[in-house]
């Protein structure tokens, strides 16, 4: 009994009357902060010279990357809120489910890279210069963008073809687990897809990370006070930003394959956004208040401490 639905209907938004105003207004400003945020940490990695290394370049593009996903949100997100109807076509549907998919994939690997370059950083001090190379940062940002656009392509050219029972996702936006489950016809093709891109993501990503931190713990085991200090400044914000993003990532992950009914409707809600929401507004405000040189340079280009 499948059908060739051509739209999907929202159906979190339901019927939230005269708050959709509120709603809109609380929406708007988070958007608003997080462009600035972003775009500014972006201008000082781009302007300053002196920032000009490559941990700050991965964090430039961690940062390009959180307005990519934002984008793929917000800006639906406004307008649903305000609008009459809760349907989104369904090329709109997979064009979000691709920018949202491949900006979290791509976070992952961002995160990753960071923690490789700390690990260089700190367990190989006096051959960091030419390891980290001009070449071997452009490469692994590319990459980080490239694998997730490839995965996610795929991913999306098996849910097209995919024939389906019912239109209504109880979602904000579209999300490809959400999608596949309205799916008449086979989807063990997309399943098999989709474990192999956790698989891969997982040993490639997380794995490393892992190993990269107990070898930076056991550096700093057995050095001294001023590198174990150094060691806490750089690896401590991307450590927690780590967490803040696998953390809503998680909650994702489990609410879509567990009933979550019981939770109150506002708390589901912010949990099923968190991970698009919180780590672009809490990553630009942690390493621009804890690493010095981005705050200095912040200071600098904004003209808060001109005698510098």
């Amino acid at each position: 009994n499948s059908t060739h639905f051509k739209v999907f209907r929202l159906a979190a938004y339901g019927d939230i009357g005269q708050l959709k105003y509120f709603y809109f207004a609380v929406v708007t400003i988070l958007y608003f902060v997080i462009i600035l945020a972003n775009a500014l940490l972006i201008g000082v990695i781009c302007v300053e010279r002196s920032l000009h290394e490559p941990m700050y370049l991965f964090l430039c593009a961690l940062f390009v990357n959180q307005l990519y996903g934002s984008t793929g949100l917000f800006p639906a997100l406004m307008f649903y809120l305000l609008s009459d109807t809760n349907d989104i076509s369904l090329l709109y549907c997979y064009l979000q489910v691709y920018v949202l998919y491949t900006c979290a994939l791509t976070e992952v690997s961002n995160l990753a890279v960071m923690s490789y370059d700390r690990y260089i950083s700190i367990c190989y001090p006096l051959r960091y210069n030419s390891i980290m190379t001009p070449k071997i940062i452009c490469g692994l940002i590319l990459l980080s963008w490239l694998f997730s656009f490839f995965f996610i392509a795929i991913n999306i050219s098996l849910s097209l073809r995919l024939q389906f029972c019912g239109n209504i996702l109880d979602r904000l936006y579209c999300d490809n687990y959400s999608v596949v489950k309205l799916a008449c016809s086979n989807t063990m093709l997309n399943n098999i897809w989709g474990l192999l891109v956790t698989v891969v993501y997982v040993s490639c990503t997380l794995f490393p990370t892992i190993y990269s931190y107990v070898r930076i713990l056991q550096i700093c085991l057995k050095s001294s006070k001023k590198t174990k200090q150094k060691a806490f400044n750089t690896c401590i914000p991307h450590i927690a930003s780590m967490l803040n993003f696998y953390f809503g990532w998680l909650f994702l992950i489990l609410q879509g394959r567990y009933e979550t009914a019981d939770l109150p409707p506002v708390l589901r809600t912010i949990l099923f956004v968190y991970f698009l929401i919180c780590p672009p507004i809490f990553n630009p405000f942690m390493y621009g208040v804890r690493i010095v040189k981005i705050r200095h340079a912040c200071n600098k280009v904004l003209g808060l401490n001109p005698e510098t």
